[in-house]
């Protein structure tokens, strides 16, 4: 099969998809659960010979956690599945409407977008997120999942256009170009008129890459370097434990948190005890000179590390002034992902709340909730760091555009 091939097929399948009711999406997306846990084994089977290849490639700690799939993580897209099947189907839906002095009666409506192209790395789960939502918006999706997670895809496609196929919808409804090496990346950039909009997921370089050399108009997801600040008023016997699971609970992933930033006025209570838990939990810690005095291990921090995306547990402390002091901070190294602030003064909060340019701003929360299950949309296409149509996490609203519907009775403009 050559990659027009699967640019046709995406395109005759297109009306029949963007058409069917929402009981037939859902149906297909059903048939998807149950198949993912009556083939739970075949896919942790050739997810295991891509952990192997990546072993054998030396690919980083962070991208094997990504791709690693066992029964508990199979399970979980399943769920995932069955939560989109319960979300609202938006397609149709009115946005606007109104009639005209002239009697026109003009009505916006939701619809698909067509064609939707997702270019990411070693994240099998994204797969399945993807051709789910896409499914559910009726939208047809072409997949490149890198070469990491080839194996993994491959089994992941097959049952999602065998789950489409028993529901009467055309399989090639979800493709993927992942045959094709990085040429099928080359030629979704420049498949404008085939492909509606581009996503790309995955390290700053790809997320670059698709933005800079992509003829297909790109929704851009971004790189995350999430930032905490710990305010003078903040309760440290809860700030700990944020702190933790912000950085902790999977490194590997765009919303963990990358930098904290401290009031001095709380450095000497919070950073000895927040060492010690840290060091527990194997954190390497990149600290500045005030930070050296309060954590031992701690290692010195440059200028690198306030720009850095470790995706891995390490982590950045710095000790700032004041509030005005981390604003200033977050202004120059945020990726405008997620950042959080922990503390008790209403007027700082609300101040960190209107002043951080980021697609998620949060008080006295874990940075790990900016996720598109976690915000109720039961997966994500991504985290849009962007401005334009979508930003933060991506759900089904976010899969489609809109179209003005005119209903007339004779009327010409004079």
């Amino acid at each position: 099969m050559k990659i027009q091939e699967i640019l046709d097929g995406a395109a005759s399948a297109k009306l029949g998809l963007s058409g069917a009711s929402t009981s037939v999406k859902n149906k297909a997306l059903e048939n998807l659960a149950k198949a993912l846990e009556e083939n739970s084994g075949s896919v942790i089977a050739a997810n295991k010979l891509d952990l192997e290849n990546g072993v054998r490639n030396d690919i980083s700690k962070a991208l094997l956690d990504r791709l690693a799939l066992d029964e508990k993580r199979v399970q979980g897209l399943a769920d995932a599945v069955r939560e989109i099947i319960g979300l609202p189907d938006p397609v149709g839906d009115v946005v606007n409407g109104m009639t005209l002095a002239n009697g026109l009666m003009l009505t916006q409506v939701r619809v698909p977008f067509g064609v939707v192209g997702c270019i990411y790395e070693a994240r099998p789960n994204v797969s399945i997120d993807i051709a789910a939502l896409a499914i559910k918006s009726g939208n047809v999706a072409i997949l490149r999942g890198g070469s990491a997670a080839l194996q993994t895809n491959k089994e992941l496609v097959r049952l999602i256009q065998q789950s489409l196929e028993k529901a009467g919808l055309d399989p090639n409804s979800v493709q993927s170009v992942d045959d094709f090496g990085r040429d099928g990346a080359v030629e979704m950039m420049q498949a404008r008129g085939f492909i509606d909009v581009l996503i790309p997921r995955g390290s700053a370089e790809l997320i670059k890459t698709v933005v800079l050399e992509s003829k297909v108009p790109v929704i851009e997801t971004g790189d995350g370097i999430v930032h905490i600040f710990v305010d003078e008023s903040a309760e440290l016997e809860k700030a700990i434990p944020i702190i933790l699971n912000s950085k902790v609970q999977r490194p590997s992933v765009c919303n963990a948190l990358e930098t904290l930033l401290v009031h001095k006025e709380v450095a000497a209570e919070l950073l000895p005890k927040l060492g010690e838990e840290l060091t527990k939990n194997g954190v390497k810690v990149h600290g500045c000179d005030k930070t050296l005095e309060f954590i031992s291990d701690a290692v010195p921090a440059t200028d690198e590390d306030w720009a850095t995306e470790y995706l891995a547990l390490e982590l950045a402390i710095r000790v700032v002034d004041d509030l005005d002091a981390a604003l200033l901070h977050i202004g120059q190294y945020s990726t405008h992902h997620t950042e959080s602030i922990l503390t008790t003064n209403i007027p700082n909060a609300e101040r960190f709340l209107a002043e951080v340019d980021s697609a998620a701003v949060m008080v006295n929360a874990s940075t790990r909730f900016t996720d598109g299950g976690e915000f109720g949309f039961g997966a994500e296409v991504g985290i849009s760091t962007q401005k334009l149509h979508a930003r933060g996490p991506m759900g089904l609203r976010e899969l489609t555009s809109t179209k003005w519907l005119i209903r007339g009775s004779g009327q010409v403009r004079g």
